[in-house]
């Protein structure tokens, strides 16, 4: 099947279940379980502000598995290992370069082993800086300063890092701002509230950026 024919089956996958996001079940070790109300979350708030049709439950699915074709967006956390196998990584890329798109958000610990995972799906793409001008930080809430800080481990800066294929953003990874831990119910973490909207917010970007771009 050419590019042009699998594009065309993502998109009527994605029409035909309507919009609907899943959590990566990965192997190596790493907790992918963690932060159960995050996605959930997510998808209310989505839903409510930015009026999007998100089923209220999200997915889980394998990266070797064809189901990952049925969802627009994926997202991935933990703090430990992370292995992809060849067949993880053959579906993973095929995935992302046919219209899907991969959020990576270390939980802490997690850097350490994923950017050699992200290096094995696409060996001839840097993982590059996202700069603050681009659109996912523009709509529909503004974060000129770029991706925000919402839990503080290393006393680094929050970054965002992507993988682009021919301009397109098809994985984002965030490191040292913990997004899914602010998306979580209030009573896990006890983030305020302001912060927890910060989280929602940007995440409400992302899935804007996908579904809109």
């Amino acid at each position: 099947m050419n590019r042009f024919a699998i594009i065309v089956c993502v998109f009527l996958s994605f029409v035909m279940n309507g919009q609907e996001i899943a959590l990566l079940k990965y192997s190596g070790g790493g907790d992918w379980y963690v932060n159960p109300t995050s996605l959930p979350n997510l998808i209310q708030f989505c839903n409510a502000n930015i009026h999007t049709t998100i089923k209220p439950k999200n997915a889980v699915v394998e990266p070797s598995s064809p189901d990952l074709f049925s969802y627009p967006f994926v997202h991935m956390t933990g703090h430990g290992n992370v292995v992809f196998s060849d067949s993880d990584v053959i579906n993973l890329r095929k995935y992302m370069t046919s219209g899907g798109f991969l959020h990576i958000d270390d939980n802490y610990g997690m850097d350490l082993f994923i950017r050699k995972e992200i290096k094995k799906l696409f060996p001839d793409n840097e993982l590059l800086e996202i700069p603050t001008n681009h659109p996912i930080f523009q709509k529909p809430y503004p974060f000129p300063s770029g991706i925000p800080k919402i839990h503080e481990h290393d006393g680094k800066r929050p970054q965002a890092f992507g993988i682009f294929i021919e301009n397109r953003l098809v994985l984002l990874y965030t490191y040292e701002t913990d997004l899914g831990d602010g998306w979580e119910v209030e009573e896990v973490h006890n983030d305020p509230l302001e912060v927890r909207e910060k989280a929602l917010k940007m995440g409400a970007n992302i899935l804007n950026y996908i579904f809109n771009n």
